[in-house]
This record gives C-alpha cells, sequence and structure tokens, in this order.
C-alpha cells in the first residue's frame, strides 16, 4: 500500500497542512491539487483509494478520500460557499482562520463560533453536478473493477450515526450494490448525530444558498427517493459532486472519473430540517426555492453522500481492460502489443458471433462492423461513422434477441436492451425534460453516455394503437438513429444534447425505424432450446479471450483513419464505371454507405488506411447483402 495513509483516511489533514503553511494566499489550493496527483502516481495508488462503485457507503469513513465512476446526469446552478472564514473563542476571544474548500459544513471547536463578519471571511464560488453510475455498465465491467480494487475497508467504530441502521441483507449485498435505496430512505428520516464535529449554538451552513424541505414529506414516504437513474432497475450510489475547478469542461452525460473527498455528515440532515423550519418564516419574496427544489437539491447526505472533489478526468471509455487514456505515451506499448495479435482475435471473435447468430456468418460480419462503429465527426448536422443495422428475418416472439442481447452484453461495456412494445412505447419516459418545480432535470431512457449499445427488440411489437407519448418515442428514436442526437424537453424549448450510441435492432420483416443497413438472417440452425445453445456457447469460451473480445471491440473505435489519395481516386472511377454500367445499380447514398463499411472493415483488420482489397471485400459484402435481401423480396413477395 503506498506510505503514508493519512492523505486517504484524513485528506483534509492534509489540506490543513497547506493552508497553515500558506495561509489567504490562493497558492495553497494548487499545492493541494499537486500533492494528490503526485500521490496517485505511486505505487498503483488508484487501485488502494475506496470506490464509492463498489464500497457500501456505511463501510467508508466520512471525510475519507475516495473515487467515483459515474455520469453527470444534471448540473444545478453554481453556490457561494465560504472559501476562508474566522473563528471567535468566546472565552478567550482568540481568532482562528480556516478554509471551507472541499467541506460542507464549518469547522467549529468547543466555545468557538464563526465570526460570519468577520473581515477576514471570503466568499467563493463552486458548481454542483448530480451524478449517477455509468448507465447501462455490464455486469462484466463492475467485476472487472471490484477486482483490481485493492482497497481496504470496514465498517467504521469510531463513527457511529445513528442515521444509517443496516440489516444483514445489506451487508450480503455490499459487493456490487453499494447502498439499497429502501434502508437509505428509511435511514433518511432518522435523527443524525453530529458524528464528533462539536458546535457552540445552531451549526453554521457553508452554504449561502437556502436548502430546506430535506425531510421527505409524508405523501412520499411509501416509496423510495427517486435518485433520478435513467434505466430502469439500475442500483448503486447517486451523490452531489461538488467541482471547485474548471468546470466549464464538463457537460451533461460526460462520464467522469473523480478523486474527492466523502462528506456523510449526518448534521447536514439536521441542517435541512432547521432551514426547512426557519424558510417557513421567512418572507416568502425572499425564500425563492419552492420546497421541492430544497428536497432535491439537498437531499439527506445518507442518501445522496456528497464529493469533494480534488481531481476529476472525462473517462474516454470505462472498459477496465484497457489504459484509461488511449492517448498517453504509456499506453502505446499495450496498443501495438494486442494490434500484433489482432488478426486471430478477429476470426475467433467471428467465429463466435456467427454461432450467435444460428450459423450466419455474414450477419456476424456485420455485427462485428456494428460494433465497432462511432461517429467520428459530424459535418454541418450529419453524423458521420453512425452504422445502425437492422437485422431482419428473426423469430417472432421467440427468445432470441434476448439472448442475443445477452451475448452483446458479455461484449460491450455498456448497454441496454428496449423491447419496443406497444405499451412500453406508450408508457416508458425516453426523452429527459425539466422540471421547473424542482429545478432539475428528470431523467428519461435515452439519456445514455456515449459508445452505449441500444439494442431493440422490434418482434415483440403486436397491433395496437400508439397514444400521444408513445409517437414522441418513436419519433425521439428515430432522431437518435439518424442525427444521433436527443432533443430533450424543458416545455418553452427543446434543447439538442449531441449523443453517440449504437442502436441493433432486430425485427421480422424490415424495421419501423431508420437503419443504416439491414441485413436479413439466415439461420443454417435451429436449435431446440435457444436458451441452453446460447448458455452453451458463451461457457465455452474462454474468460481470457472473452476478455480479448472486449479489448478488441472498445479498441478498434479509437484508432485513427484515413483514405489515400491514390485509393481515393481508385474509388471515384470506380464509382464513375458502376453508374456508366447501370445508373440504377448505384446512388450516392450507397457510395456513402459502401465508404463506411470499407472504413470499419478495415478497422477491423486493424488496418488503419482503405487498401484496395478492403474496397473490394467491402464491396462485396455489400453485394451478397442485397442479394440476399432481394431474393428474400422476391420470396415474400413484400418489401422488406
Amino acid at each position: 500500500m503506498p506510505c503514508g495513509e493519512d492523505w486517504l483516511s484524513h485528506p483534509l489533514g492534509i489540506v490543513q497542512g497547506f493552508f497553515a503553511q500558506n495561509g489567504v494566499n490562493p497558492g495553497w489550493e494548487k499545492k493541494v491539487i499537486e500533492y494528490f496527483k503526485e500521490k496517485l502516481k505511486e505505487n498503483n495508488a488508484p487501485k488502494w483509494v475506496p470506490s464509492l462503485n463498489e464500497v457500501p457507503l456505511h463501510y467508508l469513513k466520512p471525510n475519507s478520500f475516495v473515487k467515483f465512476r459515474c455520469m453527470i446526469q444534471d448540473m444545478f446552478d453554481p453556490e457561494f460557499y465560504m472559501g476562508v472564514y474566522e473563528t471567535v473563542n468566546r472565552n478567550t476571544k482568540a481568532r482562528v482562520l480556516h478554509f471551507g474548500k472541499y467541506r460542507d459544513v464549518a469547522e467549529c471547536g468547543p466555545q468557538q463560533e464563526v465570526d460570519i463578519n468577520s473581515p477576514r471571511t471570503t466568499t467563493l464560488e463552486r458548481q454542483t453536478f448530480y451524478c449517477v453510475p455509468v448507465p447501462g455498465e455490464s455486469t462484466w465491467v463492475k467485476e472487472a473493477y471490484v477486482n483490481t480494487n485493492q482497497a481496504r475497508v470496514s465498517p467504521s467504530t469510531s463513527y457511529t450515526p445513528s442515521r444509517h441502521k443496516r440489516s444483514y441483507e445489506d451487508d450480503e449485498d455490499m459487493d456490487l450494490q453499494p447502498n439499497k435505496q429502501k434502508e437509505q430512505h428509511a435511514g433518511a428520516r432518522q435523527a443524525g448525530s453530529v458524528g464528533g464535529l462539536q458546535w457552540c449554538g445552531e451549526p453554521k451552513r457553508l452554504e449561502t444558498e437556502a436548502s430546506s424541505g430535506q425531510q421527505l414529506n409524508p405523501l412520499n414516504l411509501s416509496s423510495p427517493f427517486d435518485l433520478n437513474f435513467p434505466l430502469p432497475g439500475e442500483k448503486g450510489p447517486a451523490c452531489l459532486v461538488k467541482v471547485y475547478e474548471d468546470w466549464d469542461c464538463f457537460k451533461v452525460n460526460d462520464v467522469l472519473e473523480l478523486y474527492g473527498i466523502l462528506s456523510v455528515d449526518p448534521v447536514l440532515s439536521i441542517l435541512n430540517n432547521d432551514e426547512r423550519d426557519a424558510s417557513s418564516l421567512l418572507d416568502p419574496m425572499e425564500c425563492t426555492d419552492t420546497a421541492e427544489e430544497q428536497r432535491v437539491h439537498s437531499p439527506p447526505a445518507s442518501l445522496v453522500p456528497r464529493i469533494h472533489v480534488v481531481l476529476a478526468q472525462k473517462l474516454q471509455h470505462i472498459n477496465p481492460l484497457l489504459p484509461a487514456c488511449l492517448n498517453k505515451e504509456e499506453s502505446k506499448t499495450f496498443v501495438s502489443s494486442f494490434m500484433s495479435e489482432l488478426s486471430p482475435v478477429r476470426a475467433e471473435l467471428l467465429g463466435f458471433l456467427t454461432h450467435a447468430l444460428l450459423g450466419d456468418s455474414l450477419a456476424a460480419e456485420y455485427l462485428i462492423l456494428h460494433l465497432i462503429s462511432t461517429v467520428y465527426t459530424r459535418r454541418d448536422v450529419l453524423p458521420l461513422g453512425k452504422f445502425t443495422v437492422n437485422l431482419s428475418g428473426c423469430p417472432r416472439n421467440s427468445t432470441f434477441t434476448e439472448h442475443l442481447y445477452r451475448i452483446i452484453q458479455h461484449l460491450v461495456p455498456a448497454s441496454f436492451h428496449l423491447q419496443m412494445t406497444i405499451a412500453n412505447m406508450n408508457h416508458l419516459k425516453f426523452i429527459p425534460h425539466k422540471d421547473y418545480t424542482a429545478n432539475r432535470l428528470v431523467s428519461g431512457l435515452l439519456q445514455l453516455p456515449s459508445n452505449t449499445s441500444l439494442v431493440i427488440d422490434e418482434t415483440l411489437l403486436e397491433q395496437g394503437q400508439l397514444d400521444t407519448p408513445g409517437v414522441h418515442n418513436v419519433t425521439a428514436l428515430s432522431n437518435l438513429i439518424t442525427w444521433q442526437k436527443v432533443d430533450y424537453d424543458f416545455s418553452y424549448h427543446q434543447m439538442e444534447f449531441p449523443c453517440n450510441i449504437n442502436v441493433f435492432i432486430t425485427s421480422e420483416g424490415r424495421s419501423l425505424l431508420p437503419a443504416d443497413c439491414q441485413i436479413h438472417l439466415q439461420p443454417q440452425l435451429i436449435p431446440p432450446n435457444m436458451e441452453e445453445y446460447m448458455n452453451s456457447l458463451l461457457s465455452a469460451v474462454l474468460p481470457s479471450v472473452l476478455n480479448k473480445f472486449r479489448i478488441y471491440l472498445t479498441l478498434l473505435r479509437f484508432l485513427d483513419y484515413s483514405i489515400s489519395d491514390e485509393i481515393t481516386k481508385a474509388v471515384e472511377d470506380d464509382f464513375v464505371e458502376m453508374r456508366k454500367n447501370d445508373p440504377q445499380s448505384i446512388t450516392a447514398d450507397d457510395l456513402h454507405q459502401l465508404l463506411i463499411v470499407a472504413r470499419f472493415l478495415s478497422l477491423s483488420a486493424g488496418q488503419t488506411t482503405l487498401s484496395r482489397e478492403r474496397w473490394l471485400r467491402a464491396k462485396q459484402l455489400e453485394s451478397l447483402r442485397r442479394t440476399r435481401l432481394q431474393q428474400q423480396k422476391c420470396v415474400n413477395g413484400n418489401e422488406l
């Protein structure tokens, strides 16, 4: 373990040391950040930092150094806090300066009180993000992070707040489900002890914004506090993340890795209740926040802990099998080593997916291209690189899509399976919308981070009537596929949020949704028991081989790609020749499709430039795909 545990267990002590040395000189803040940066470079130090994703909240010591892998679900308004404040001893009149950064509550010892009117008090600003665990994160990703984390934690005996009593069920589920919502909700209604902080008079909160009404009102006590996760069934902690530097670099839906100081002080719940009571006495004109806004923006810390960020970085990806940043010099050895063995990995993956697609190797080729596709740039409003695939010919009302999704789930870091039934389309919330009463962004199914795989099962669609929300949801899916954007609903206007979501549609005939590519499934075998077949397929793959598949599919998304002038000229000549022979055989859109297929076909072989060989292979694949569709059209006598 890195030498000196103080920076992990008592980071505020480290901060205090720098503050004491430098006083009000702002240079102390940069020194704190540099200190923790250097610490995290030592001896695999990040692996020793407890993670809120893996460790239950009641196993983490308050004010300890933690990390959190998350997505920004919402951004609240900036808030003011006391950057520096002064306390006065009531007996000796001695004055002491304190720092307010990385704290929610002012530190105030026995016989001391905060001098609000001190001329040495400084007010600063910080930003608050509402962050949730990465939506749709695969189980294998969570398990890999758990296995690499070497932090050793146990329930704290020195800190025993009455706010949080746990059942044995919670402890049994500690590995991957850090905090169960129902028990936390119950804990949030209990009174909290001060937990070692000593105050004279009423506790003084650092934040200057009104924050009252924190306990759930009686109407809401029957259900857990809404943690606003985009996808149903998600578990894990939501956090209020306090950011002090460079918050303009981040935006909603960014995936971050945060390192910071955990704040779960029960006194926050007491303060919330006091402020709620006090707010009822204030002039309504002076109290601008609604009770609902106060409840949402300052929930009990036992339910939504705070993290005061020391270091934050955007994550290129969440695959734990690859270096976090593939652009760095130290990652190049890993990349070049893996690229040298790419060919056999692709061959094995093609065989694996061919079995998953019931012996259809052409469909497996297109599935590989789809899984490594990504929007690499935008030209005006057109996203280049998107490659939505519609797999038609899937058995109707069968479990095939469900099991195929399970295969995909084992390969990609984040995914979601959307069953496209009339009931789901009419009742599920797809589009995030602004709740002006609570002043927050209410999440929807399509609030997903980049590179999420969205598998839509259209085989379950029956005859029925789509109501107005259902029509809006279908439109939202169509816009996502066509433009790679979701229009969030802000009541008075819509706001575009660009995205980069890989959409894969299974259907019986041609999909109702737009798709860049339709491939008709031609099964070579029909297993009598689909579940047994897919289970045996998964169990037959060695974990080491499965990991190579996972690295392959993530890594190839980030490779650069180019086309030489020579090949560009050859492609143009080819296009002219095809048009000369049969003007109806190929359009400009068909050429664009061919170039996309050629791009991902080249990358799938580890080639970052287009070769003549790959161009011919792309033409061959497209010809086979079109021929198959034409044959199926003749068989059925209708359009696919």
